[in-house]
Formats: C-alpha cells, structure tokens, sequence
C-alpha cells in the first residue's frame, strides 16, 4: 500500500485537550500505530517545559524533523500526538506525508489549565498553558482538518473522527 491508502492523523491541540487519550483510542480503533509526540522531545525541552519556560522555534526544529521523519516511514496505519501549533509545524508534516490530516481538539483555556494541573505524572508545567494558546494558530479552515469539541465524551470523539476518516466501525 501507498501512503494515500494508509491513515495519516494527527491529533493535535494545546496540553491538557486530551490529544494522548483521544490518539490510543484511534490507533486501537484502526489497528494502527500510535507515536506519542512528547516521547520525542529532548532532554533539554523537557527541562524546560518542567521549569515553566515556554519552548521556541529553535527547540521545536528537532523535534519535529524527528516527528516529520517518523511519519514518513511509518510502514501503515500511523497516529501521531503532536501540538502542531503553528501553521509552519503542520505544514512541515504535510510535506512529510501528504496525505496527512489534523484531528484539532479545541478547548477553552481555562478548561486546559486545569487539565493540566491535574496531571502528576507529566513534565509540562501548568504555567504554560497560556504561552500555547498564544503560539496556536488555529487550523480551522486548513484543508484536512477536522474540528473537535475537546469537552466531548472520548467515545464520542473517536466515532466522530472515525467517521471523517471513513474508517469501518
């Protein structure tokens, strides 16, 4: 099979939209493979986002050549959970894997802060919730970008997105 037969989803948003639950939920719904995007930062990124200290351009360059990388070579299926905040980052996947499209989980951002400060066992520190809503450039509107309500039961998101991917229940 060629990439344009393969699912080529990332589940993207801001910390705290539920980008990891809603990401395994569809790779097991597709039999596919699921790339956590935060297994990929650096030593150094991971640092820095556990002191609160919002990541630049710069940081993220790696970062998403890694990522960029990966989903060119993923041999079917492929998930990936990845902030993608800016246009240029998505654009940089797309080139990727063209066929590539976005699951965008929006949520507001006081419903994100305390998402995040509930989280124990994550190294994203809650004070930055605020520094990703000012990078997101939202990609409503982009082609192959599917809108989701990151409030909605996560049963529900994944029929939904299920369903805009045409894949078989």
């Amino acid at each position: 099979m060629n990439d344009s037969q393969h699912v080529r989803l990332v589940v993207m948003g801001v910390a705290g939209c539920g980008k990891s639950s809603l990401g395994s939920a569809l790779a097991e719904r597709l039999g596919g493979d699921l790339i956590e995007g935060d297994d990929y930062h650096s030593p150094e990124s991971r640092d820095k986002m556990r002191q609160g200290v919002a990541l630049t351009d710069a940081d993220r360059a790696g970062w998403l050549a890694t990522l960029a990388g990966l989903l060119q070579n993923a041999p079917g299926d492929i998930v990936l959970t990845c902030s993608a905040l800016r246009r240029t980052y998505r654009d940089q996947l797309r080139a990727a894997a063209p066929s590539l499209r976005f699951a965008f989980l929006h949520i507001t951002p006081d419903t994100a802060r305390a998402r995040v400060a509930e989280r124990s066992a994550h190294f994203f520190n809650s004070k930055l919730v605020d520094s990703q809503f000012a990078t997101l450039e939202d990609p409503s509107g982009e082609p192959g970008v599917l809108r989701l309500d990151a409030t909605t039961p996560l049963q529900a998101l994944v029929e939904q997105t299920a369903e805009w991917l045409n894949v078989p229940a």
